[in-house]
């Protein structure tokens, strides 16, 4: 099965788009090595949807349903991954209980990841919206530093689009927290989480102050 497997890996550097939105979709892919990014363009502007890494696997949705890709795949980082067609996969699932499951687990993540978006946007206050835009970020994208930190891989217009905010709105919210030093903005545009109680707390203190506002 190694062997089979190791005729399926292919070497990615950065920059390289694997698919793009609309394209049809013929493989899958697990990473071995590296990072991909999964975008959208709305209006002519790139979101991002997530940064994924070593164990992670994508574009399966395309085989499952025989429709397009529903967003586009950009390598970050050099990397290393199994490409892996329609036959090759359905052999997999039929053969393999622990792909199966880890397929279904999957799926069934990604559902509660869309019902709790749809939560947020139920939200009336805007940086409520924001601060449980970022929790969730965290908990499906994040990555968990040595420091016990959480880096989200999100820019606020990204998150503005996932929230149903303008990206001011959103800008507003996150150089209050940095303020307040609850997040910490990158260089590279995304957020940091120092201490994801903290940004829970302010949670929980803006939602007692509109209850008694009412």
């Amino acid at each position: 099965m190694a062997d089979k497997l190791s005729k399926l890996v292919q070497q990615h550097t950065p920059g390289s788009i694997l698919f793009r939105d609309g394209d049809p979709g013929e493989s899958m892919y697990v990473i071995q090595q590296g990072r991909v990014r999964i975008f959208t363009e709305v209006k002519g502007e790139q979101k991002q949807l997530a940064i994924l890494g070593p164990g992670d696997f994508f574009g399966e949705m395309a085989i499952l349903n025989g429709k397009p890709r529903t967003a586009s795949a950009e390598v970050i980082e050099d990397t290393r991954m199994l490409v892996i067609d329609a036959k090759t996969f359905g052999s997999m699932i039929m053969s393999n209980q622990e792909i199966a499951v880890r397929l279904i687990k999957r799926l069934a993540r990604r559902l509660d990841s869309a019902n709790t978006l749809i939560d947020i946007l139920m939200h009336r206050d805007p940086k409520a919206r924001v601060i449980l835009g970022l929790g969730h970020e965290a908990e499906y994208n994040g990555e968990h530093g040595s420091d016990g930190s959480i880096l989200v891989p999100i820019d606020p217009a990204t998150l503005a689009n996932q929230v149903g905010l303008e990206t001011p709105e959103v800008e507003a919210v996150i150089q209050r927290l940095s303020r307040l030093k609850i997040v910490e903005e990158t260089p590279e545009g995304f957020i940091r989480i120092p201490d994801t109680m903290r940004l829970h707390e302010f949670l929980e203190f803006l939602q007692m102050r509109e209850k008694f506002q009412e």
